[in-house]
Formats: C-alpha cells, sequence, structure tokens
C-alpha cells in the first residue's frame, strides 16, 4: 500500500529518532564513555600526536601508609579503539628510564594501529614524571650554556634538587617501582579493567616483570622489549655493557674495508684523544650548533664520553662515531658537540633525572658492592660511572620490595624482543629472564638497537602476538626480517658511508 507523503513524512521522522535513540544507546556502550566509575576522561593532547586523546587525573596518596597525607595526581591517557565494540583487555604502555613519561612515546602508540582496531591503549605517566607531579627541579634543567652543558659531575645538582623537592613538601623516598606498581593498580581499577595486556620498553620491561609477579592474575599477555631483568643494577651494568657497544663499533670500523681505508683505528684515536685532553681538560673552540656562533668550552674526556654514548643507542647515529673520532683528532670538536647535543636535548625532554635518582639509588645502587664500585676504574667511562653512584649517597633511599631482583617465574604467554646492538640491554639478558618463563618467545632484532617494537614490522609483530596472546600467528616474514638485518653501514666521509 502507497502512504500519503504526510504519513510517509511521520514514519521516516519516527525512524530517524527511534536510530538516534538505538546510536546514543551503543555510545554509551562505546568508545566515548568512560569504563570505569572514578575517571571522568575528556579529550586531551599529547606530545607528538596529531589526534584528541582522552585524558584524566588519578588522585593518590604520595605515601600509602599516610592515606590522609599529601596526594599527587596520575596522568592517565587512553587512545580508543577503533571500533564500537572494543576488546575489554586494553594495552597498557610502559615507558622507560627510569624517568621516562608514558606520555612522551604518545606518538609510538598511535603507530599501533593494528592493536587499536580492537582495543584502547592505555598510558599512565609514572608518578614523578610528565604530568603526574613530575620532580622538576632547576637544578637539573637543561641549559644553553655551553660549559654547563659539558658540566658531567651531577652530585652538586642533585644535592640542590634535594633540597628543593624537600622544600615543596615532597618525599622521594616514595617514588620507587613499588609505588609505581600499587599506582597501575589503583588505575586499573579506575578504569574498570579486569586484566590487560602490558607492553614494556627497558626499565618498563623490569615494571612489567614486577607486575606481573605481584599481579598475575591481571595480565592477559605482556611484550618485554629491551629486557631489564630484575638482576639488573641500572648505576652500575650500562656502563660494562655501553663500554662492550663502542668497542663493537670500533670492531665493526676495522672490519669494514671502506671505514678502515678512511680512518684510522676509532679505538686508538680514541685513546689519543684522552692523552690530547689531559685529566682536567683543555680549551676547544665549537660552533654553537643553532646559530653558528663560535665559542671557547673546556672539554673534558669524560664529557667526550658523556657525548658518545648515547648515540650507541641508535645504530645510525653510532655510525658516526668513528668520523666524529676523526674530526676531532684533527681539531674540529664541532660534530661531536652538535650530535651530543641533538641527542641531549631529546633526553631531557622525555627523562625526569630526579625520578631516576628515586629508583634507582632505592633498588640499584644497594646491590653494587664496594669491590665493584672500585673496580670501574677499570672502565674508559669509570669516573662518569662513580659520579651516578655518588649521588645516591646523598639521595633519600625508599625501600624496594622484598624479592625485586629475584627472577620471575610464570606461564603467561610472554613476549621478548631484542636488538642484537643494544648497548643496555642487550639479547643475553632476555635470555636470563626466559629462563623461567614457560611460556615464552624471544626475538632478536640484528642490526638494531635500543627498543625494537616501532622499527620496520614491530607494530605489526606487536598486534598479532597481543591479538592471540600467543605466538601461533606471529608473522614469520617479519621475524625474519628482524634476524637478517644489517648493521648501518659507518659513516667513511663528511657526506656519509662509503657506496
Amino acid at each position: 500500500m502507497i502512504e500519503g507523503n504526510g504519513r510517509a513524512r511521520a514514519r521516516r521522522r519516527a525512524a530517524r529518532v527511534a536510530l538516534a535513540a538505538a546510536a546514543t544507546l551503543l555510545a554509551s556502550c562505546s568508545n566515548d564513555a568512560p569504563r570505569g566509575d572514578r575517571l571522568a576522561l575528556a579529550d586531551c593532547r599529547l606530545p607528538r600526536l596529531a589526534t584528541a586523546a582522552q585524558c584524566a587525573t588519578l588522585d593518590v596518596p604520595e605515601d600509602r601508609g599516610r592515606p590522609g597525607g599529601r596526594t599527587i595526581g596520575l596522568h592517565v591517557a587512553v587512545l580508543r579503539a577503533n571500533t564500537l565494540s572494543p576488546k575489554p583487555d586494553p594495552l597498557l604502555i610502559l615507558a622507560g628510564g627510569p624517568g621516562q613519561a608514558a606520555s612522551s612515546l604518545a606518538a609510538f602508540a598511535s603507530r599501533l594501529v593494528e592493536v587499536r582496531r580492537t582495543r584502547d591503549i592505555v598510558l599512565v605517566d609514572q608518578r614523578g614524571t610528565g604530568r603526574s607531579a613530575p620532580l622538576d627541579c632547576a637544578a637539573f634543567e637543561p641549559g644553553d650554556d655551553a660549559d654547563e652543558a659539558l658540566d658531567v659531575d651531577p652530585l652538586p645538582k642533585a644535592r640542590a634538587c634535594v633540597a628543593e623537592l624537600a622544600a615543596r613538601g615532597v618525599d622521594l623516598a616514595h617514588y620507587t617501582t613499588a609505588a609505581w606498581i600499587a599506582d597501575l593498580e589503583a588505575v586499573r581499577e579506575a578504569l574498570g579493567v579486569a586484566k590487560w595486556n602490558l607492553w614494556g620498553g627497558s626499565y618498563g620491561s623490569r615494571v612489567a616483570l614486577e607486575y606481573v609477579r605481584r599481579h598475575p592474575g591481571r595480565v592477559r599477555s605482556a611484550i618485554l622489549d629491551g629486557v631489564a631483568p630484575p638482576s639488573m643494577r641500572i648505576s652500575l651494568d650500562v656502563w660494562r655493557t655501553r663500554e662492550r657497544a663502542l668497542e663493537a663499533v670500533f670492531a665493526a670500523c676495522r672490519d669494514a674495508p671502506a671505514c678502515a681505508a678512511s680512518r684510522a683505528d676509532p679505538a686508538a684515536t680514541l685513546e689519543a684523544l684522552r692523552a690530547s685532553l689531559g685529566p682536567a681538560g683543555r680549551e676547544v673552540v665549537v660552533a654553537e650548533p643553532r646559530t653558528g656562533v663560535t665559542q671557547t668550552v673546556t672539554l673534558t674526556f669524560d664529557a667526550l664520553l658523556a657525548g658518545l654514548h648515547p648515540l650507541t643507542y641508535v645504530p645510525e647515529l653510532a655510525g658516526l662515531i668513528p668520523a666524529i673520532l676523526a674530526r676531532a683528532a684533527d681539531g674540529d670538536f664541532a660534530p661531536l658537540f652538535a650530535t651530543a647535543q641533538l641527542v641531549g636535548s631529546d633526553l631531557a625532554e622525555q627523562v625526569d633525572v630526579a625520578l631516576h635518582y628515586a629508583v634507582t639509588c632505592a633498588e640499584d645502587a644497594p646491590r653494587v658492592t664496594a669491590g665493584e664500585r672500585a673496580a670501574l676504574a677499570a672502565l674508559r667511562a669509570g669516573r662518569l660511572a662513580r659520579a651516578a653512584l655518588d649521588v645516591c649517597d646523598v639521595w633519600p633511599r625508599g625501600d624496594a620490595a622484598d624479592g625485586h631482583a629475584t627472577p620471575v617465574a610464570s606461564d603467561l604467554p610472554i613476549l621478548m624482543l631484542s636488538g642484537a646492538l643494544d648497548p643496555v640491554t642487550p639479547p643475553a639478558y632476555a635470555e636470563e629472564v626466559g629462563r623461567t618463563l614457560a611460556n615464552h618467545r624471544h626475538v632478536v632484532a640484528a642490526g638494531y638497537g635500543h627498543i625494537v617494537s616501532p622499527h620496520a614490522c614491530g607494530p605489526r609483530l606487536v598486534a598479532a602476538f597481543v591479538d592471540r596472546a600467543g605466538f601461533d600467528t606471529l608473522p614469520s616474514a617479519c621475524i625474519e626480517r628482524f634476524a637478517n638485518a644489517k648493521r648501518p653501514p659507518l659513516w667513511t666521509g663528511r657526506l656519509g658511508p662509503a657506496p
């Protein structure tokens, strides 16, 4: 039967109202609605993220032993799944450092598009970092003065920072991994999440392991990238592994005909620079990278090493080291200064130094023996290592959780990723962790450095694992690509590697 125009319009209006009501009902169950009853998530912006996230602040006690005492706000950000019916177990991103805020990894999280097809991604800034009551202090703020940038003695700055934070009422003894685990449980409950998947990078992998130890029933799966075993003492062990990474770069130059032909032995060049700079350093002239203005600075051998070590984290930057040393030996320190400033400024933006010391002075430095401390003199960077440990002699020390340095035993599905060229968490560390994990797989990316997931097909590998919480559908072509990757070529001239 054909209806009249008025009746047809009425039916269409009724249909639109019904559809709108249905859409409203769906929206109330969709990714636009808060899923917990304690967090009112609202649109927000995160660093280097083009689209809006959903954020909220969760207040927690600074000291859980004094519930009525000082509170701090935890910054919680959620990248919503691209579906109206997301899976109930989101992916939680645990940042590294210690001292890195998870919000600084928003750009990486946004690349996990296949994960976000079905799941939310949650980023929580660790207490003391980012927007979670950051432990900012003037002493550790990066400055524009070149001589200040080359000052590698952290002890005076640490004393000033401790005094400043104490004057603000901050109790540094409660900025530990144990407190962070308790914070994560509070966030999980506030979000109404029964279980979540974990991605932990570097120190974040240590946090993930500790969370698995303390709350195994709240974890569906875990990805550990750049695996930091519980036994690792960040305050000590990174100096040894960085030294080996630097030696590996020197060996790669000797083994590459183009590098060996165009560069003197970089290890010998470094030793010649040590002799040239002397115990107290000497004045050198450099051009300020941003302005081109020349200035005279006092460069010590320790400052030179402090500029080289961060380059080993990224193989493409490590490939510059022989050329940087050759230029420095010729009296041109501008490439060293420019590259170190580039990397250093990025680290200063992302890492809260005070939180780093709060964690490592409580959990790592106490496990360094007097003999091991004395043995640091044999390392090129021995004075840098001892200076970092000296900070812990004046830093307020919190309590580490019982058994925090012991292996974690679990039968949860755990995927571990390692860069073969990683200078701080080499593949051997993942092998150590894997001995007590009954259900794990370890993928080593040859030719890659610290943190593998963001590179090449890494996001697809992460998504495949999280989707099934298992290894049966991991993309074999991706694993093969990582396994066969080569070290980036070393720079043999001012314009790049030899063809």
